[in-house]
């Protein structure tokens, strides 16, 4: 089983997913979010069978930011009414039985008339537990700039932007993701940044956040991982609420876990994302660190900390002394 855990562990920092049974647990289902509610004297609002129908009661866009060698940013000139001629990023909202990748490339193909290559994620951001932006970079391997002969109802026609100043953009969201990929552009080369990481194509049928929470022992300086022993040992699993946050989510979670006065912890980032179109969920794994040591935090759940081995607890430490080495996850308010 400790073999287990540190492949499983690699896989993440590979960037990869998680396939077979590990996918069918879950610690801390909406069901058991609404009876914690529910014992709060607070009233639930999301049904405790909830499921993600893509296109009814979730919603998943995709943006791609893509810049040249000149520095210069791949934009669209809005077609749609209530925004027309003002500019964005490439994005659009995912379709029925495309992946993530298929859906990034069909949005710039209709918007801007190139074909590209998307290379990682960059950011995925959330807002509630009903919207999710996978936004991706990648290369131009083909294709014809639209130009404004060739205007259609996805878009009046695209330019190679310098600077934003001299546009009209339809909102300004995209800079953060903009700057974003400048810095990859510039960074990628020096290994100051995290591998190209593309989603894994593993189907999910709810929304699900796996938790790799990690944590020093003082008494021998080693690196343990938290294992839920629920049914069998695997990563902690929870269901994403969809009403609400991901952090608030993240938080109910680590209290089932460790109870109201859990130690001082941050979510560093994400390792990997996890979708497929036979099904309508995504899961996201998250890395989450104590700053505490093992002896202050006490475990209330069903849960016990494994001992990593040193060569993993290297990539670990690799993974969270540097940043932007793992995916950004912005959790919008």
């Amino acid at each position: 089983m400790s073999r287990q855990v540190d492949v499983n562990l690699v896989h993440l920092l590979d960037g990869l997913g998680l396939e077979g049974e590990e996918n069918d647990f879950c610690d801390f289902t909406i069901a058991d979010q609404n009876s914690v509610a529910e014992s709060q004297g607070i009233t639930p609002t999301t049904p405790s069978n909830f499921k993600p129908v893509l296109g009814s009661n979730v919603t998943y866009v995709v943006a791609c930011v893509i810049i040249n060698e000149r520095n210069e940013v791949l934009m669209m000139q809005e077609a749609k009414e209530s925004c027309a001629g003002k500019w964005y990023l490439p994005a659009g909202r995912m379709e029925k039985n495309e992946t993530i990748v298929q859906a990034v490339i069909r949005e710039v193909l209709e918007e801007t008339g190139l074909q590209c290559e998307p290379k990682t994620l960059l950011v995925v951001e959330t807002a509630g537990g009903m919207w999710y932006r996978f936004v991706l970079t990648g290369e131009i391997i083909g294709g014809e700039l639209k130009t404004p002969a060739k205007a259609d109802k996805e878009s009046l026609q695209a330019k190679w932007i310098s600077n934003l100043q001299e546009i009209s953009l339809r909102a300004n969201d995209i800079v953060h993701l903009i700057e974003k990929a400048q810095l990859y552009k510039e960074k990628n080369s020096t290994g100051l940044w995290h591998q190209e990481i593309l989603p894994a194509s593993i189907p999910h049928v709810k929304d699900m956040l796996r938790l790799i929470i990690v944590i020093k022992k003082r008494s021998t300086n080693r690196l343990h991982v938290l294992l839920s022993e629920k049914t069998s040992i695997h990563f902690p699993m929870c269901e994403m609420n969809p009403a609400k946050s991901v952090h608030s989510t993240l938080r109910r979670f680590m209290v089932e876990m460790f109870g109201a006065d859990v130690g001082q912890h941050r979510p560093l980032g994400l390792l990997n994302v996890e979708a497929d179109p036979v099904c309508d969920g995504v899961c996201l794994t998250l890395l989450v660190a104590f700053r505490s040591p093992m002896e202050e935090v006490p475990l209330i759940g069903k849960c016990a900390w494994h001992e990593v081995s040193r060569d993993i607890e290297n990539k670990l430490l690799s993974v969270i002394s540097k940043k932007n080495s793992t995916i950004e996850l912005n959790v919008i308010r």
